[in-house]
């Protein structure tokens, strides 16, 4: 494929018969396209900040009750602030990624509009004629951050409608395989396909004599025969020289580089860097929350639990009443989990089946499609109409909020399992009992990460308790919220799927 070329006709509509020959173009495959592909997304998120930074300061001056008017210095500062995200990296860290999202920048936004508030407040006339007024300054800085967040979230949504899919070249096992192909489909922020799959032993002549220049001609080929714009490796635990040596040569010839990072799915990504005199070593944080960092999730989750009781208090009301009218029974439904350090508690949830759901069991075991001993059915009968409603808006989870208040769960943690689920897979899965060093919780990591509703499977579960893993690694409070901030979208996004 290498020299393919597509045709581009010029004078297209002038009618003459026997014009000019066709232009011939070569087609921008491999690399290149992804560079091109990459120049996109920055120069769209460079617009986006450009007129969330000028917006921002149109609304403050137009709103605000004087006469104030942006000084013709002002010209000069939204470069610097241009500056200021690029030295940040908010231009260049959507090429090293898969999943562009701008919720992961909401820290090092609102300190560029933190700057750039404390700037326009303090600055006495550099930006705007006068001086801004202390609910002016928190208007812009407000306006500011939202703008930024709303603009690039819609500069990221136009780019990835407009730019091709990123073509990835998958270096691992089947299974690796299997699990990526899944994850590059129907999730939020990603547009890119497993365009061909080699095995680890088949890229061994890579990292041998790779920066040869008939190698490195060879492999460049190759990345532009198979069309592809990034490499996502799955190395096992003894490969680590033949990766290091692949990686380099990947990138060498322009290919973007993914690996999948065995050792941080268990220690998390957490760590410190500690350079000991010339060698690198990894310091691994602690497991468990440190005692003030308790006391702060605790009354985070108290204060959060309330508030949200109290706004959902009608809502809670209104879904009681339908479940009373929709079939006789409890308006709750308890069940008996397992939570931190294994103490046992009853998880409330609105019910959502018919009374009897445990004695139509046995009729239904013929439909079973979880592992022996367990039981579950995706489009179970015994779910009420109501109750189906529940269940796909997540909004039968809501009871588990007292729970919180109580003590027995969090408002973010490792999803509670059933005890049959936790004896089966305890059994089954080595890392299982990891998730009980914190706090089970309403929402979590496994969560908003795809892995919510699907039937547990061996696999599944697997994977569901290496993101509870990682979570345990890297607890925090930003983590926590980041983590509620991505659910709702989560659950539209699993809702709109079905």
């Amino acid at each position: 494929m290498n020299g393919e070329t597509v045709g581009f006709r010029g004078f297209i509509g002038l009618g003459v018969k026997g014009g000019p020959p066709a232009l011939e173009i070569p087609e921008v495959r491999g690399p290149a396209a992804g560079l091109l592909r990459d120049a996109l997304f920055r120069r769209l998120l460079l617009l986006a900040d450009f007129g969330a930074i000028v917006g921002a300061f149109a609304l403050t001056v137009w709103l605000s009750s004087r006469s104030l008017q942006l000084a013709w210095t002002s010209i000069i500062g939204i470069p610097i602030l241009l500056l200021g995200a690029k030295i940040f990296g908010l231009y260049d860290r959507d090429e090293t990624l898969l999943r562009k999202t701008t919720l992961d920048e909401v820290p090092r936004l609102f300190q560029i509009a933190t700057f750039c508030a404390l700037t326009a407040w303090l600055g006495g006339g550099l930006i705007v004629s006068g001086s801004l007024d202390r609910h002016e300054a928190l208007f812009l800085w407000l306006s500011l951050a939202a703008l930024l967040m709303l603009a690039r979230t819609l500069a990221r949504a136009i780019a990835l409608r407009t730019a091709a899919a990123e073509n990835c070249l998958l270096i691992g096992d089947q299974a690796s395989a299997a699990m990526i192909r899944c994850k590059l489909t129907d999730h939020g922020g990603v547009r890119a396909k497993v365009v061909a799959h080699l095995d680890l032993e088949e890229i061994a002549p890579w990292s041998t004599d790779a920066f040869s220049s008939p190698r490195l001609a060879e492999i460049r080929d190759l990345a532009q025969q198979l069309d592809v714009h990034r490499a996502i490796i799955a190395p096992r635990g003894e490969d680590s020289g033949e990766i290091l040596d692949l990686v380099h040569t990947l990138k060498a010839v322009g290919v973007q580089v993914s690996v999948l990072p065995r050792l941080l799915e268990v220690v998390g990504s957490s760590v410190e860097f500690d350079d000991l005199h010339g060698v690198t070593v990894m310091g691994v944080r602690r497991f468990d929350l440190t005692r003030s960092s308790v006391v702060v999730k605790r009354a985070f989750d108290l204060l959060g639990a309330s508030l949200c009781l109290l706004a959902a208090a009608p809502l809670l009301a209104v879904i009681a009443v339908a479940i009373k009218l929709d079939s006789r029974g409890p308006v709750f439904f308890r069940q008996l989990r397992v939570g931190q350090h294994g103490k046992r508690f009853y998880m409330l949830k609105f019910r959502t089946m018919v009374p009897d759901a445990e004695a139509l069991k046995d009729s239904l075991r013929h439909r079973n499609e979880a592992q022996e001993g367990l039981f579950k059915i995706a489009e179970d009968p015994r779910v009420t109409r109501v109750g189906r409603f529940l269940r796909k808006s997540a909004l039968d989870e809501l009871p588990q909020l007292f729970n919180v208040l109580a003590g027995d769960m969090s408002l973010v943690g490792p999803r509670p399992h059933a005890v049959a689920h936790d004896d089966y897979y305890g059994a089954a899965i080595s890392n299982y009992a990891v998730r009980f060093q914190v706090k089970p919780g309403i929402t979590g990591w496994a969560q908003v990460n795809g892995a919510r509703g699907a039937t547990p499977t061996l696999a599944i579960m697997q994977q569901r308790i290496n993101f509870d893993a990682w979570y345990v690694a890297n607890a925090s409070l930003a983590l926590d919220l980041l983590i509620l901030a991505r659910t709702p979208l989560e659950v539209l996004r699993t809702r709109n799927a079905v």
